[in-house]
């Protein structure tokens, strides 16, 4: 382990387990599982934090701006599902309704995501860095959001904001935050859409992330990442 990613692990104080970089994706992620499952027992829940350089700057810069955990915790509101609409309606309002309707698009196959892949190399698809296993002692899984803030710059939402929306996300979908960044996001959805349309869902993780289709499809329409929802557990966002 890297002396920066040691100072890193201990600036939380929190329980963790360290995954060196290199190593076989699978086995943390089967660590994650475990913890996860473990966590319902002793009152916690697993995040997973690659600590590159460019994330050891945000955690500096958290420390430096003086992120309040409680605040954050304290203004969690049940205006998730409002925010994401607002965020939609200001990202398509200078549509007409051809491009509209051209945007949604009638894609019927799109990329399912089972495995996390934040934190994996382009070149060898192993741990691009110093993994965290955090175990996070805290009753509901949004607000992970309190302990690891990331956001509020770009079109990344604010740290108050993402707890909201995350909040939203685990009780309709019970989807949890599961894998941090500097710049990435990913959710572990052990239910899917649990029975949401796919379209609605794909609408909301484009007013989360404009980049999830901008950059992350084939075909730049919301319908391709529905198609691939509809069969993925893990949810993938990056804010370029």
């Amino acid at each position: 382990m890297k002396e920066e990613a040691r100072r890193a692990a201990e600036r939380f104080g929190l329980k963790y387990t360290v995954f060196e970089e290199g190593t076989d994706p699978t086995v943390v992620e089967q660590a994650y599982y475990a913890a996860l499952e473990r966590g319902k027992r002793e009152g916690f829940y697993p995040a997973l934090v690659l600590l590159d350089e460019y994330a050891l700057e945000w955690l500096e810069e958290m420390d430096q701006e003086g992120y309040d955990r409680d605040a954050i915790r304290a203004g969690c509101q049940d205006n998730g599902k409002e925010l994401l609409q607002e965020r939609f309606r200001e990202y398509t309002e200078e549509l007409d309704q051809e491009e509209l309707a051209n945007f949604m698009g009638q894609e019927t196959e799109g990329e399912v995501l089972n495995h996390f892949i934040g934190y994996c190399s382009f070149t060898d698809m192993t741990l691009e860095a110093d993994t965290l296993l955090l175990e996070i002692p805290v009753e509901n899984p949004w607000e992970i959001i309190a302990y690891l803030p990331l956001g509020g710059w770009n079109e990344c939402p604010a740290p108050e904001d993402m707890i909201s929306i995350c909040k939203y996300w685990y009780e309709k979908y019970k989807a949890i935050p599961a894998l941090f960044t500097h710049d990435v996001m990913e959710f572990y959805a052990p239910q899917g859409l649990n029975g949401v349309d796919s379209m609605e869902a794909a609408k909301e993780h484009y007013a989360f992330c404009m980049d999830r289709i901008d950059q992350g499809t084939r075909t730049y329409k919301v319908s391709e990442l529905a198609a691939g929802l509809a069969g993925s557990h893990v949810w993938y966002f990056w804010w370029d």
